[in-house]
C-alpha cells in the first residue's frame, strides 16, 4: 500500500479516500446534459513561467463521444517533475497551445501520466468499453484535469482487478524508466556478482531500480541527499528493506575514500559496479563514474543539479567508460508495444505484492476544488524535501 499524507494542512483540506459513496449518481456533481454533454474542469497555462503564475482551472465541456473517440473521467493523475519542467518551458517537448478548450487564450494541459476510467465509447471503438481503466499509451495527453476524450489508439487498457487507480496511473514513467535502463545497456550478470551504482535512490525511478534489481540479483549502491540525524537513518533501512545492498549520501560518495569502501563492498573489486544511473549532474555524477569498472555504462536520465557533468579524459582513455542518455518519453513513443508488455508486468508484480508503490502525497480533486488549491498543489513539488510523489486522486463527484 501506499504512504499516504496530506499536501494540504496548510489550507485545510483533507486526505481524500478511495472508498465507495452510497450516493447516487443523481446525487453526484458529474454534469452530463440531456445531451450527452460531460462537464470537465481542467488546469491550463497560456504562457510559460512558475506554475503559481501560470495556472489556472477552467471549466468546459464536452460532446458524447463518436467514432473510435473516448470520454475518460480521470481517476489519479501524478505530478512529475517533467510536467512541471514544460510548464517552465524547459523541457525539450512542450504541448501546443490550442482554442480546442475554449479558454480565452490558446492554452494547454499539463500532466503526461494518469489513470481513466472509460465513461463512453463512439460506436467504432473495438478494444475497451464503458468501465474499463486505460492509461496513456504515449506522451503529451494532458491528463491534470476531470475529463478528457481522446481516440482509442491513443490509450492501453489496463486490468484493474487488484490495482488502485494511483498504481495504474503511476506506472508508465518511473517504474519504465528503472526496468528499460537496467536491461537496456548493460547485460549484467547476478551470478558474477554485477553492480550498480544510482543517485537519487529516493525517487520514484531509484525505488523501482531498487526492487527490480533485488528480483534479478542485482547488488546495487543507493546515493541519496543527505538528510540530518534520524530522518537520514530511517530512510537508510527503508531503502536496504527495499532491496539496496549500500546507502550512502552524496557527501560519502564525493569523500576521498569513497572508491576504497567500493572496493571492499565489491570483494575486493573482483566483483564488478557495471552499470550508473544519474538523475542528478554535476560533481555527484562524476563521482559514480569514478567507481564503475572499465567498460562499465554510466546512464543519465536526469540532471536535478543544473550543473553540467565533467568527464576526466582518462575515464575515456584508460576505462573506456560509455556515458548514455535515456529519455523514457523518447522511449514509450517509439517502442508502443515493448512499452506495453513492460507496463503489463510490472503491473502484475503490484497485484503480486512484489512490487512496493512510492510513498504518495494525495491531491484531493473534487467538482468544488478550487483552482488555488490545486495550483498550490502544484507549486508545492518544488519545495524542500517531499514526503512522497504527489497524485490527483479524483472524487467520485467529479
Amino acid at each position: 500500500m501506499s504512504q499516504t499524507v496530506s499536501i494540504f494542512t496548510p489550507i485545510r483540506a483533507t486526505i481524500y479516500s478511495l472508498r465507495k459513496t452510497s450516493k447516487s449518481t443523481l446525487d453526484r456533481r458529474r454534469y452530463v446534459s440531456m445531451y450527452g454533454y460531460t462537464q470537465a474542469k481542467s488546469l491550463v497555462y497560456s504562457k510559460y513561467g512558475e506554475p503559481k503564475d501560470v495556472l489556472s482551472l477552467h471549466t468546459h465541456s464536452l460532446s458524447p463521444p463518436h467514432s473510435s473517440l473516448l470520454t475518460l473521467r480521470t481517476l489519479a493523475a501524478p505530478l512529475n517533475p517533467a510536467d512541471i519542467n514544460q510548464i517552465q518551458g524547459t523541457y525539450p517537448t512542450k504541448p501546443p497551445f490550442t482554442s480546442t478548450l475554449g479558454t480565452p487564450e490558446p492554452s494547454a494541459v499539463p500532466g503526461n501520466e494518469a489513470c481513466f476510467e472509460v465513461l463512453a465509447a463512439g460506436s467504432g471503438a473495438t478494444s475497451v468499453k464503458k468501465g474499463d481503466w486505460v492509461i496513456a499509451k504515449y506522451t503529451g495527453l494532458g491528463t491534470w484535469r476531470t475529463h478528457l476524450q481522446v481516440e482509442e489508439d491513443r490509450v492501453l487498457r489496463v486490468d484493474k482487478d487488484g490495482l488502485t487507480p494511483a498504481q495504474a496511473g503511476t506506472v508508465g514513467v518511473n517504474p519504465v524508466t528503472a526496468w528499460r535502463m537496467l536491461k537496456d545497456f548493460v547485460l549484467m550478470d547476478p551470478d558474477k556478482g554485477d553492480w550498480f551504482i544510482q543517485n537519487g535512490a529516493n525517487s520514484g525511478v531509484g525505488r523501482a531500480a531498487i526492487q527490480l534489481g533485488k528480483r534479478w540479483g542485482y547488488k546495487n549502491i543507493a546515493v541519496v541527499r543527505d538528510r540530518p540525524g534520524q530522518e537520514g537513518e530511517e530512510l537508510k533501512r527503508e531503502l536496504q528493506e527495499l532491496g539496496a545492498t549500500e546507502v550512502v549520501s552524496e557527501t560519502e560518495v564525493l569523500a576521498r575514500d569513497f572508491p576504497d569502501k567500493v572496493k571492499q563492498w565489491t570483494n575486493g573489486g573482483r566483483e564488478h559496479v557495471r552499470l550508473g544511473l544519474n538523475c542528478v549532474g554535476g560533481k555527484p555524477a562524476t563521482a559514480l563514474a569514478k567507481v564503475l569498472a572499465p567498460g562499465a555504462h554510466l546512464v543519465t536520465y536526469g540532471a536535478m543539479s543544473k550543473q553540467p557533468m565533467q568527464i576526466p579524459a582518462g575515464m575515456l582513455i584508460f576505462k573506456n567508460l560509455v556515458f548514455d542518455g535515456f529519455w523514457v518519453s523518447k522511449w514509450s513513443d517509439a517502442n508502443p508495444v515493448e512499452k506495453e508488455k513492460t507496463v503489463g508486468e510490472l503491473l502484475e508484480m503490484m497485484r503480486r505484492g512484489e512490487f512496493r508503490d512510492v510513498p504518495v502525497v494525495e491531491v484531493p480533486w473534487g467538482w468544488e476544488t478550487k483552482g488555488v488549491e490545486l495550483v498550490e498543489a502544484v507549486q508545492g513539488t518544488l519545495e524542500g524535501f517531499r514526503k512522497g510523489k504527489g497524485v490527483f486522486v479524483f472524487g467520485d463527484d467529479t
